[in-house]
């Protein structure tokens, strides 16, 4: 971090004013449009804290090809580390666009 505070410290600050103070003194027909801007701050801010680096440096398309030609079906060499790696990716995916769905 260079400075503090850091991103996402001013991430959650601009989310609660917007929850905290924007919002209560809204009209009714703008309180959709403040929320939806306090989930996507909150989106954005679990990005940030979201950390890639626990996974292997893997390109995705090249990846994705291999996939679709079958090299890393069952059996293969490489299915278990492919599997275990794209559940990984998937957890830390669904970490930032949609935490409760992992309970």
């Amino acid at each position: 971090m260079l400075e503090k505070p850091g991103s996402a410290d001013l991430l959650a600050t601009a989310r609660e004013v917007v929850l905290n103070e924007l919002l209560p003194a809204l009209p009714p027909e703008k309180a959709f449009q403040a929320r939806m801007v306090a989930a996507a701050i909150a989106l954005a801010l679990r990005e940030a804290k979201a950390d890639a680096s626990v996974l292997p440096a893997i390109d995705l398309a090249v990846l994705a090809r291999e996939i679709r030609a079958g090299a890393h079906d069952p059996g293969t060499p490489r299915h278990d580390e492919v599997l275990a790696f794209l559940r990984a990716y998937a957890r830390l995916r669904a970490s930032v666009s949609a935490p409760k769905a992992l309970g």
